[in-house]
């Protein structure tokens, strides 16, 4: 049997991650994905025997991606608010370039449970959520359980842009105008989770 090529391999994945992620074409098929990739459906299932194999693949690629850089903010030696805009900076440059991921992410947790979900860090988390707390003792944010205030900002970002057709449409904005919305979440995040000092 010939060695896996594993540039067609990841050429696979990223055409599935652009045609899922980027053009939301979430119900696409293995022959659709093996024509956007140039290769022919054989190729696709000898790297990836099913479609279910190939999801499993780019769901734990983009988990991963996503928690790295989520990471890096957490532990970043910046101040918690600096760290916090980081994160909002990351997530919503990451949704933008990929304004499906988030629906895709959540159907795929619920269709297929959570064998999906491991290597995810909780180290980075644990920290953050400390600092959270010592923020709160300081008055900076309001008190409550730290999970509530990373939950709250995830939910600020996560939302919007899994609701982006229905609020496209309820509000009458372009594509173009609903990413300036979203452009000016990070600042509206920040005032709605730090007290005005």
């Amino acid at each position: 049997m010939p060695l896996k090529n594993t540039g067609t391999e990841q050429h696979i994945k990223d055409t599935a991650k652009r045609l899922l992620f980027a053009e939301g074409k979430l119900h696409a098929t293995t022959q659709e994905i093996a024509d956007a990739a140039g290769v022919n459906r054989t190729a696709l299932h000898y790297y990836f025997r099913s479609r279910d194999q190939l999801i499993a693949a780019i769901f734990q690629e983009a988990m991963q991606d996503l928690s790295q850089r989520l990471n890096e903010c957490m532990t970043s030696d910046q101040s918690f608010k600096a760290k916090t805009e980081n994160i909002i900076a990351v997530f919503l440059r990451h949704m933008i370039a990929f304004p499906y991921q988030e629906t895709f992410l959540v159907t795929e947790i619920n269709t297929l449970g959570k064998k999906l979900i491991t290597n995810i860090e909780s180290d980075p988390v644990k920290s953050y959520l400390k600092e959270a707390a010592d923020e709160m003792d300081k008055g900076t944010i309001e008190k409550m359980n730290p999970v509530h205030f990373l939950m709250n900002l995830f939910s600020l970002l996560s939302y919007p842009l899994i609701m982006a057709p229905l609020y496209k449409k309820l509000f009458h904005v372009s594509g173009k105008d609903f990413k300036e919305l979203i452009d000016e979440r990070g600042k509206l995040i920040i005032s709605l989770l730090f007290k005005k000092q």
